[in-house]
């Protein structure tokens, strides 16, 4: 959904230029299903993936997370097999509708309302964002990047570089929304503010992150405070806050 130049001249302006989305665990609750799915493919196999291996896993872009799951469980099967099988089921679970995160529908309404530019930028492939979509609301949405359109996903800044690029936003301006180390590490390399709602790994307090215990605590005036202090060359706050 490439963004129009109307679109931007229709954006009254702020201190924030554009907030970029991560979906998976921070918009939308799909993360135990990622994860569930993993473990129901494996079995497929014949290997019992532990709840020990999550934290290696979620959040995860598919190319590394197959490799993960190919070194540490040693069946013979192709990676380009194990990751269609495993989208191929997400896929199928995800059309059935999914639950947003709490505080999500609100926010991306005052947002949209605000005329502020939105970007989803995910390391999920294509068919996954588009099963997500009819639940999240595509209309919320300037452009969406996922993982299979960029040479480099998460943790690379590629991804929300990209994001930007197609807005026509500094990536210095803009609000990343994420919910594991790997975006948080990505949204950071591309320059932007991040803020960090964890899900279901631990994000250690830093500089240049404002964690959050969730988007319920998050609206336009926070993001346009921690962009003003962006500008005016102060760093977030390293706790959590709200």
């Amino acid at each position: 959904m490439p963004m129009t130049a109307l679109d931007i001249d229709a954006y009254p302006g702020g201190d924030v230029h554009a907030v970029l989305c991560d979906m998976d665990g921070t918009l939308v609750d799909t993360e135990r299903s990622w994860f569930a799915t993993e473990v129901s493919v494996m079995a497929d196999f014949g290997y019992d993936l532990g709840a020990e291996h999550a934290v290696r896993l979620l959040g995860s872009p598919m190319e590394p997370a197959v490799a993960y799951l190919l070194d540490v469980s040693g069946i013979d099967v192709a990676p380009g097999e194990l990751e269609r099988r495993i989208n191929a089921r997400m896929v199928d679970i995800l059309r059935l509708g999914v639950d947003l995160r709490p505080g999500a529908k609100r926010l991306l309404g005052e947002l949209g309302a605000a005329g502020v530019p939105l970007a989803l930028v995910t390391a999920s492939y294509r068919a996954i964002v588009d099963a997500v979509l009819p639940s999240l609301g595509a209309h919320h949405f300037h452009l969406t990047v996922s993982g299979d359109e960029v040479v480099n996903s998460k943790p690379h800044p590629e991804p929300y570089l990209t994001a930007a690029a197609g807005l026509g936003v500094d990536p210095a301006r803009c609000v990343v929304l994420e919910d594991s180390p790997t975006g948080v590490a990505s949204g950071e390399a591309a320059g932007c503010i991040v803020v960090a709602v964890p899900s279901m790994n631990h994000i250690t307090p830093g500089p240049r992150r404002t964690i959050v215990p969730s988007l319920e605590g998050v609206d336009l005036p926070m993001l346009d405070l921690l962009a003003r202090r962006r500008a005016g060359g102060a760093e977030a706050p390293a706790g959590v806050t709200g």
